[in-house]
């Protein structure tokens, strides 16, 4: 149970984390908001088939693959780079309803199972990727409210309007950086979504361009974030590192595509 405000907006209002209890058996908001976002964004990837010619069964045993990997992936990446707060106590790896999953893991995790069943199937990765990545910025769009409901993810101290205050940031006004999340990523699923219908120019393009979206939000808000997970030397932010270099290559392989695409599409004019 959290008292949360948004002291500038004259907002407050309480949290509670359980939304259901069924005996000794506690049902988290944390884990049906997630649900929810991957839902939705199953059902945007389950419209799209047909129209990036991906066959519904293969996909579903992708996405079943990915869903399994993506959580361990998720749980893995964060208890990895929080070790010293696990090592103690090892049946806490498991209390993932205590939050404590990185998206960064999960993402690797899914798209890593997810392709070796389309390699197997001998599907189309790159079409498929294309609709992840639409479908991951719908998922952590509805998912980071998911942080918001175990306060977790803020950032630092802050004097603009929306700072929000609740047990878990010692009452100091601080950055909602779940909130600016959720809006990037769902802002970002209807710019690529309108450039995929209109400017889409190869296959893996749209799943380029997630890299790089969602990238440059990470590198900017994590710097602002107070659980930020570091790397064991210099003292660097893992996600800003990843983020960073996604960023780059994603750039770099989208010039290179298009430019073959380009060229492609003058040859195919010309004759």
């Amino acid at each position: 149970m959290y008292n949360v405000s948004f002291p500038a907006l004259g907002i407050n209002f309480t949290i509670n984390r359980v939304a259901l209890s069924i005996g000794s058996f506690n049902v988290y908001w944390y884990g049906l908001i997630i649900g929810a976002g991957f839902l939705l964004a199953l059902l945007f990837a389950m419209l799209s088939l047909k129209r990036y010619g991906i066959n519904k069964d293969q996909f579903i045993d992708c996405v079943l693959a990915g869903l399994v990997a993506g959580i361990i992936g998720a749980r893995a990446y964060y208890v990895i780079f929080s070790w010293d707060s696990y090592k103690d106590n090892l049946m806490d790896v498991f209390a993932i309803h205590n939050g404590g999953l990185a998206i960064f893991g999960g993402i690797i995790g899914g798209l890593g199972a997810g392709c070796i069943v389309a390699k197997i199937k001998k599907m189309n990765i790159a079409a498929i990727l294309d609709i992840g990545g639409m479908g991951f910025l719908i998922g952590q769009g509805i998912g980071r409210w998911g942080n918001f409901v175990n306060q977790e993810a803020f950032g630092t101290p802050t004097d603009l309007p929306w700072g929000m205050v609740s047990e878990n940031t010692d009452g100091v006004a601080v950055h909602p950086c779940f909130f600016y999340e959720s809006v990037w990523c769902l802002l970002g699923f209807f710019v690529l979504y309108f450039i995929s219908r209109k400017w889409r120019k190869f296959d893996g393009q749209m799943f380029l361009l997630y890299l790089i979206w969602y990238g440059l939000e990470r590198m900017i808000v994590e710097g602002l974030r107070t659980d930020s997970l570091y790397t064991p030397f210099f003292g660097l932010r893992v996600s800003q590192i990843l983020s960073a270099i996604i960023v780059i290559i994603g750039i770099i392989l989208l010039i290179v595509n298009l430019r073959k695409a380009k060229k492609h599409e003058k040859l195919h004019t010309e004759y």
